[in-house]
């Protein structure tokens, strides 16, 4: 099993910036591909972004195209989320996930673990 812990969320004006770290722990991390999903209050969890374990192949939600990109370096166990122009719309706690395959996935039920959440609130 892998352990996924997430940082760097917090509180921006509409139009700022933050980059999410997923640090990753246990077995060997280059052997899963990542993705980045959010839950705002009251809705059901969404897609965001997905690389794959090379980190040479990546997805996007059609929202966040062009503002977030999603790298990883499997170096230091650790992927991230760089969000860009943000936008009231896009509060919401980030999870990252892992999955125990070659090739990623937009999909939520296809991810292995999940990391607890990290806090993203942007303010108008």
């Amino acid at each position: 099993q892998v352990q996924l812990v997430e940082s760097g969320g917090g509180l921006v004006q509409a139009g700022g910036s933050l980059r999410l770290s997923c640090a990753a722990s246990g077995r060997t991390f280059s052997r899963y591909a990542m993705g980045w999903f959010r839950q705002a209050p009251g809705k059901e969890r969404e897609f965001v972004a997905a690389l794959s374990r090379s980190g040479g192949i990546t997805y996007y939600a059609d929202s966040v195209k062009g503002r977030f990109t999603i790298s990883r370096d499997n170096a230091k166990n650790t992927v991230y989320l760089q969000m860009n122009s943000l936008k009231v719309e896009d509060t919401a706690v980030y999870s990252c996930a892992a999955r125990e395959s070659i090739t990623a996935n937009t999909r939520s039920r296809e991810y292995d673990y999940w990391g607890q959440g990290t806090q993203v609130t942007v303010s108008s």
